[in-house]
């Protein structure tokens, strides 16, 4: 594991500093950094949303239907379906002054490719946080996959599988959530670097941290409506 964290911070980082001028130019034009996945790939998008020390203008993209905790099946089934992007969107969609990152290891279902897809459609730039030894190795299923939809590619480098243990014929240990989370923090470190005045949240465990917090929800509560 430690290696492979080591391996994807060295191999990306040219391609988090394009994803952390993506998301600082968003917050210049007051956007939301759209975030997205199915599957496990939504432990990511946890990692996204009202996290203490993460972006307060995130806004998820989520369908009860992809989270394996409410049928494991039936959240294969949904990220196969073509059409479903296209519902979960009708809410609220990415447009010229926000980002969608979007991440999935396989990147070849309809899903997150549609979602992709709409979303520069609508003029807003794509990050995929995906591996594209896993999409090589993956069957199409949406003609296209994620990689070529997007803007910046996050690669994890995650083996087809995401198994990672023992080495010469892993079957367990998985690390695309590990590296998913590690890469998107990557870009967070970089965007604080580009803009001090990046919204953050703080912890709601710490002292003062209800009233730094409190500005926040009253700037995009209105456009986010998760975080009622």
């Amino acid at each position: 594991m430690t290696e492979a964290v080591r391996a994807a911070e060295t191999n990306n980082a040219e391609q988090v500093a394009k994803a952390a001028e993506l998301v600082v130019r968003t917050l210049r034009a007051d956007g939301l950094v759209f975030t997205a996945g199915a599957g496990h790939s939504l432990a990511a998008v946890a990692e996204t949303f009202y996290r203490a020390g993460g972006l307060a203008c995130v806004y998820p993209l989520y369908h009860p239907q992809l989270l394996p905790l409410h049928g494991a099946q039936s959240s294969t089934t949904a990220e196969r379906r073509s059409g479903l992007a296209a519902e979960v969107l009708e809410q609220r969609a990415p447009g010229p002054d926000d980002v969608l990152v979007v991440f999935s290891t396989s990147g070849v279902n309809p899903y997150p490719v549609e979602l992709a897809q709409a979303a520069r459609a609508a003029g807003a730039p794509v990050i995929a946080v995906s591996s594209r030894q896993s999409v090589a190795a993956a069957p199409r299923r949406a003609g296209r996959t994620l990689i070529e939809e997007a803007d910046v590619v996050l690669d994890t480098g995650v083996r087809p599988g995401d198994a990672s243990f023992p080495v010469d014929a892993p079957r367990t240990a998985a690390l695309s959530t590990i590296l998913n989370a590690h890469l998107w923090n990557s870009v967070l470190a970089k965007v604080v670097t580009l803009a001090e005045d990046a919204p953050l949240w703080r912890s709601s465990n710490v002292e003062g941290g209800d009233e730094a917090n409190a500005a926040l929800f009253a700037r995009y509560q209105p456009r986010v409506p998760a975080l009622a």
